[in-house]
């Protein structure tokens, strides 16, 4: 599965020293020290602070209403992806049923695909948070395109029912939960997921992108206020790469089919009623908060399609 690693507090300490000296000199230390106390107000506001992103209480309503719309959407579409409590409920789906054979066509069908458009959102993803500057995370970039690039099927498996996985020491497939992969039944449900698994494997079992990682968890509880740090990091950050391969996708198929509801696919799954989250995971509605929260083009695509069709 893949490995991860945490990043313990730091705590800093700070010590004084004193020592005895005559009366003459501690009273020249004595206003040396006042008047450098009375410059420090001046001194901190010299310096400048990260601005938190927030969000507004209407953009909080507007993406309460986006949700809406995705699990609607979930009720209605008869292509939408079935969701993960749902799927865990069911019973083992063995390998050659009609459903799984169908579902792991479709997967290894859409991986090359799904493996541009991983590498198009990551650049984007690097640029958007400034770590292209940086030619040592350029670096890292280029070797986990290089580990994307590597990957070449997809095992479908009865055993890991309604998961998705990636074994590092094995980084050249992708294995699906049978249940999982009938569950998902159209190309946007699919992609999501695939790309899910390759920024996983973009990270590699040294955590190559956690700059990258850590900023999102960082902004993503900022603005939502949940705690996406350490792993959670990391899974929302494989959520919003899969969000944004399936919007390019969506920009380069054009159809019948309204955007909000190709959208919605690609994160209805966490339509669930059962919403529960782990240390390592946020709840599945929290994922969608988070996400949404993280990528408002979403919202705004989600909303305004369905407005203009009313």
């Amino acid at each position: 599965m893949t490995s991860f690693s945490r990043k313990g507090a730091k705590a800093q300490r700070f010590s004084a020293l004193i020592s005895f000296a005559p009366l003459r000199l501690c009273a020249v230390i004595l206003i040396c020290a006042l008047s450098a106390f009375s410059q420090k107000p001046a001194r901190t506001e010299s310096h400048s602070t990260r601005t938190l992103p927030t969000m507004s209480a209407e953009a909080k309503a507007l993406l309460e209403e986006a949700i809406g719309v995705v699990c609607t959407q979930a009720k209605l579409d008869p292509k939408s992806s079935i969701a993960i409590d749902e799927m865990q409920a069911r019973p083992s789906l063995p390998v050659h049923t009609p459903e799984a054979r169908a579902g792991a066509e479709r997967a290894q069908r859409l991986l090359p695909l799904a493996k541009n458009l991983v590498i198009a959102s990551l650049r984007q993803l690097a640029t958007e948070y400034g770590l292209e500057k940086s030619a040592k995370f350029s670096v890292r970039i280029q070797h986990a395109i290089d580990r994307v690039n590597a990957v070449k099927s997809v095992k479908p498996d009865m055993d890991s029912r309604d998961n998705a996985s990636v074994f590092l020491s094995k980084p050249r497939v992708i294995t699906f939960g049978t249940i999982f992969l009938a569950g998902l039944r159209s190309d946007e449900g699919m992609i999501s997921v695939l790309a899910h698994e390759l920024m996983h494997i973009a990270d590699g079992d040294n955590d190559s992108l956690r700059p990258l990682v850590a900023a999102v968890g960082r902004k993503a509880s900022d603005l939502t206020g949940l705690d996406v740090h350490g792993q959670r990091g990391e899974e929302i950050t494989c959520d919003l790469i899969g969000a944004m391969a399936v919007r390019a996708y969506i920009a380069g198929t054009p159809g019948y089919e309204s955007i909000a509801r190709r959208v919605a696919r690609s994160i209805q799954h966490n339509c669930v009623e059962q919403d529960e989250g782990d240390e390592d995971h946020l709840s599945p509605r929290d994922t969608i908060r988070a996400l949404l929260a993280l990528h408002p083009v979403l919202v705004k695509e989600l909303i305004n399609d369905r407005e203009e069709r009313n």
